[in-house]
């Protein structure tokens, strides 16, 4: 008599709602170091100096813009809320654990977006508006370089801008090719400004507010679900876990969840939307601040193409303080300093390998020309896009996934690194 052989264990499927699987479990985060008292003495003077200046002078408007700016950089920098670095590793090893931050930043924003511009509600007199952007060329041709330039250049729009505030001196390389790409891609306007394009897809166009916010809901739904199962096919390494305090201190001192940066990053988004009337953004500022830079050197920005329309001519005549993204990006940068100083993390980083400096040069040209052919950036085109219900949004998204696989096999020539399946981190 013969007996079966004993049948083989089938490993178990995740549940929906459970972390997909990693190789090998999340470490613990350091303890938080102490306190950075001279850097959080500094940026916390600058940041009320700043304020109390812009109110008296500019109004109560670009007054409230820059402190929500300083919250931004501190719910950034406290939650490490990364675009380059989610799309890193979800492309490297198949963790997807940035990409679902994504989706709840993306979909809780979505949701107040419908709120606010459906019923017309804003403040100081504006009239809020979606963030909605043609389909062409350009923004095919503009997300993919933004993506390659990130990989190289080490952070995104807004992770430039918070990586600057804790002091990393790589990042203010980029920050620099941000600011000369930017200006490039404004002074060359003429080169790409008539690039086939179609007019811009926005949902609510043909299922209201309620419609679009669900119809986002929905799409970002199966983005989670898609990106849990490739998490469950490839078992990546987790990702690290920055030092953080414990306890009550944490929400000072310490490394906030993905998900709670995520959704008070979408209420400090939809303010600026409320505020303004228009949705959080960061690049256009970068090509303010070369413009300024360059008519300081001589030239005349003002009789480039880019700068001949009413509002962008208004908005290079006036003064950088009050500009709404430039304030906003001001405060990232002190937000994010205050935050890690508070999180005793500031520091400056001296020593810069060459060809991490080219990369970050490189990288920050790349983002910038990038940006402007786009529309915007990760910011200004993806969550913005996205959360307005506009198709532009999700296309930048998915052509920026493919300029990550290109910037991910560049980086090795300028010795950066990628994480790898067996790493204990990613």
């Amino acid at each position: 008599m013969t007996t079966a052989p004993p049948a083989q264990p089938q490993p178990e499927r995740p549940a929906l709602l459970s972390p997909p699987p990693t190789r090998l479990p999340a470490p613990e985060a350091a303890p938080a170091p102490a306190v950075r008292r001279l850097p959080l003495a500094v940026s916390a003077a600058l940041g009320l100096v700043l304020t109390g200046y812009v109110w008296a002078v500019h109004g109560a408007k670009p007054g409230i813009l820059l402190l929500l700016g300083i919250g931004l950089g501190i719910a950034l920098f406290h939650s490490r809320f990364g675009f380059t670095s989610a799309w890193r590793q979800l492309i490297a090893v198949g963790n997807g654990t940035g990409l679902r931050a994504h989706a709840l930043l993306l979909g809780t924003t979505a949701v107040l977006f419908a709120l606010v511009i459906g019923t017309g509600t804003g403040l100081f007199g504006s009239t809020p508006a979606p963030s909605g952007g043609p389909l062409g060329v350009g923004l095919l041709l503009g997300a993919f370089l933004f993506a390659v330039g990130m990989q190289l250049g080490g952070a995104c729009a807004s992770g430039t801008l918070f990586a600057v505030g804790s002091g990393q001196s790589t990042i203010v390389l980029t920050l620099g090719g941000f600011i000369a790409g930017s200006t490039l891609a404004a002074w060359q306007f003429e080169l790409w400004r008539d690039l086939p394009s179609l007019d811009p897809v926005l949902f609510s166009d043909h299922v209201g507010w309620a419609g679009s916010a669900a119809v986002t809901l929905v799409l970002l739904a199966l983005v989670v679900l898609v990106s849990r199962l490739v998490q469950a096919r490839r078992n990546p390494p987790p990702v690290g876990a920055p030092p953080s305090a414990r306890g009550a201190a944490r929400a000072l001192r310490g490394s906030w969840p993905l998900a709670a940066g995520a959704l008070v990053l979408a209420v400090l988004g939809a303010a600026v939307l409320l505020v303004s009337g228009g949705a959080w953004g960061v690049t256009s500022a970068f090509a303010l601040w070369g413009a300024k830079i360059a008519g300081a050197l001589g030239a005349s920005p003002e009789t480039w193409a880019y700068w001949q329309d009413p509002h962008s001519a208004q908005q290079l005549a006036g003064p950088v303080l009050a500009d709404k993204t430039s304030l906003t990006d001001l405060g990232i940068m002190i937000g994010a300093a205050v935050a890690a100083a508070a999180g005793g993390v500031w520091t400056l980083h001296r020593g810069v390998a060459w060809r991490t400096a080219v990369a970050a040069v490189l990288g920050g040209v790349l983002m910038g020309v990038g940006a402007r052919l786009a529309g915007g950036c990760n910011i200004g085109a993806y969550l913005a896009g996205i959360a307005s219900g506009s198709l532009h949004g999700w296309v930048w998204g998915g052509v920026a996934l493919l300029g990550t696989w290109a910037g991910l096999r560049l980086r090795p020539l300028f010795g950066l690194g990628n994480p790898k399946p067996g790493d204990g981190v990613c």
